[in-house]
């Protein structure tokens, strides 16, 4: 009895698992797609993409408060709001990132994309089927992120073309480390199947933002490490 209650069990939690990260990865791609939607639509017309980069800033600290607003009180948000407001990031997200599209040629960014969704895809999948513990990993990633963003302040400064470059290299590799750390700590909140559809829809949501910082960001540190700016 024991033993078939516990395969019972195993079965549940490995559906329960799926389904969760079938709503992650829903999730995430719908973010991504609305980003690469809005950017699309600014760049094609050059005066709203004039009037975007004047406001730039105040674009970045919206979504900076946004990412905080969903990380630490979605648990109090409803659910429509909670898809709002991710949405609505994935959206300001496309705004900011539509100056990409300026200083980068087309093949630049479709050849990162192409790259950046290889290394993605090849990590996410790693850290959602190894029985590996990676905290360690995602603990030592963390202090790599903190790394880049110090060394990013103090190339403000600087402008070494060749500090950059280590950056864009170390930014690679911390993201796709994050990665896969990530999707398995999602993996293990897929639990939260059980406990009725909004909060699994708002952690679902929660993971997805997770993973879309993750992409978003290996984009942009492969997109500056293999170069291919407009003449």
């Amino acid at each position: 009895m024991n033993s078939s209650m516990a395969e019972a069990r195993s079965v549940a939690v490995s559906e329960a698992q799926k389904a969760y990260l079938t709503k992650v990865y829903g999730w995430m791609v719908g973010g991504l797609f609305t980003t690469a939607l809005v950017g699309g639509i600014i760049v094609s017309d050059q005066q709203i993409m004039m009037d975007v980069l004047s406001y730039r800033w105040i674009l970045i600290i919206a979504q900076f408060g946004l990412v905080i607003a969903l990380s630490g009180f979605i648990e109090k948000m409803n659910t429509i709001t909670a898809m709002g407001s991710f949405l609505l990031y994935s959206a300001l997200n496309g705004l900011t990132l539509s100056a990409l599209l300026l200083i980068y040629s087309e093949t630049a960014i479709v050849t990162s994309f192409l790259s950046s969704a290889g290394m993605f895809g090849a990590m996410s999948l790693y850290g959602a089927i190894t029985k590996k513990d990676l905290s360690g990993i995602g603990s030592f990633m963390f202090m790599g992120l903190i790394g880049i963003i110090l060394a990013s302040i103090v190339n403000m400064f600087l402008g070494s073309d060749a500090l950059s470059f280590a950056i864009s290299i170390i930014g690679v590799l911390v993201f796709t480390g994050l990665t896969a750390y990530d999707t398995q700590k999602i993996k293990e909140s897929a639990e939260l199947e059980f406990h009725g559809s909004e909060i699994a829809t708002k952690g679902a949501i929660l993971g997805a933002l997770t993973l879309y910082l993750d992409f978003i960001n290996l984009f942009i540190f492969t997109l500056r490490l293999l170069g291919g700016r407009r003449d």
